[in-house]
């Protein structure tokens, strides 16, 4: 029997959306780090999580241990699988992270103290406010503003890190250099009213570093993951200094941007929820709440296919999310944003 040119028709974009859909198949699960094969069998995930030890140089002291990471590596996988299956805007991967329970999760890789005392200081009036047009999008990275993605390893010092990210980049555009510096001496020295590992408020850095007259360079007192001894300042060494803060206008996504537009930010946002500690590209719009836990870098805003994004830095390393960055969903219709983003921003001031 002849087909019908109609029937040739519905059989080739049948064909061809199957190829297509095996096609963005074949390249999420390279992105996502496994395949539906892998899912199969006890043999497969035994092979996933050996093949996933070795790419993330994983070594456990015991074969009981082994065998609990085992089994929370399979729950995870369960999650993520789960998850990529329903999410669009986003998707989740077997990171660096996939043998740790949330539980662990958020008790090694968070360390904002939103309930510390009340500031001392009364930081300066938001300077940013009678700004009108601003640029469709902005991105600090391409202007040379942002160094490098760090990690800060399994210290609760996201706050040092976030407040560092936004000194280095009002230093890079007013000297036009961009410096790395050292988020190991607010860990060891601003203890006044800051916790180290144990964390901190961005604000109160800030001030540290107005009271003592600048911070050293990264390489002149680098970070090691934990905290130390604060060491004794070099006469020779270099410092970066700042003239002051302002706090961004709370719930207030417009101010956001405008001082965005402007500079990079130091953040706090909610990392809690088990699809952050997987993300691992597109722009996250999952379920999060406003109960702020974790300090990052706000280094600029986009749109891409009808999704506003705000880029942000984090600390958890190059191999987290799209290369140590994630784009969180913006113009959400809530004033406090997307896991409270909007809630608590604030940035350095330097002047010429």
């Amino acid at each position: 029997m002849a087909i019908s040119s109609f029937s040739k028709l519905a059989l080739f974009f049948s064909f061809s959306f199957s190829l297509l859909t095996s096609l963005a198949f074949a390249r999420d699960f390279s992105i996502v780090g496994y395949s539906p094969d892998d899912l199969k069998s006890i043999d497969g995930l035994i092979d996933l999580f050996e093949s996933w030890m070795a790419k993330h140089s994983k070594t456990y002291e015991s074969i009981e241990e082994k065998l609990h990471r085992f089994e929370v590596f399979k729950d995870n996988l369960k999650h993520i699988d789960e998850r990529n299956k329903k999410i669009i805007n986003y998707w989740l991967g077997l990171n660096e992270f996939a043998d740790l329970s949330h539980e662990e999760f958020r008790t090694m890789y968070l360390g904002l103290h939103v309930d510390l005392p009340k500031r001392k200081g009364s930081p300066e009036e938001f300077s940013y406010r009678d700004i009108v047009d601003l640029p469709k999008s902005v991105d600090w990275r391409k202007k040379g503003a942002v160094t490098p993605i760090k990690n800060q390893g399994s210290c609760g010092s996201c706050w040092a890190f976030s407040t560092v990210a936004a000194v280095e980049g009002i230093n890079q555009i007013v000297t036009g250099n961009l410096t790395s510096l050292s988020e190991q001496e607010l860990i060891d020295c601003d203890t006044a009213f800051n916790h180290g590992c144990n964390g901190g408020l961005m604000d109160y850095a800030f001030e540290y570093i107005m009271a003592n007259e600048g911070l050293h360079k990264e390489d002149d007192y680098p970070y090691i993951m934990e905290e130390g001894t604060c060491g004794e300042r070099k006469e020779a060494s270099e410092v970066v200094t700042i003239s002051g803060y302002h706090d961004v206008p709370e719930n207030n996504e417009q101010s956001l941007l405008k001082a965005l537009a402007n500079q990079p930010l130091s953040v706090a946002i909610e990392a809690s929820g088990r699809d952050f500690q997987f993300y691992s590209g597109g722009v996250f719009d999952g379920h999060c709440g406003t109960e702020l836990d974790h300090g990052v870098a706000a280094v600029g805003y986009g749109s891409n296919k009808g999704l506003d994004y705000i880029i942000v830095k984090n600390s958890w390393g190059p191999k987290w999310g799209e290369k140590g960055f994630i784009r969180m969903k913006r113009s959400t219709g809530k004033p406090e944003g997307l896991c409270g983003i909007n809630k608590m921003a604030s940035y350095p001031t330097k002047q010429k």
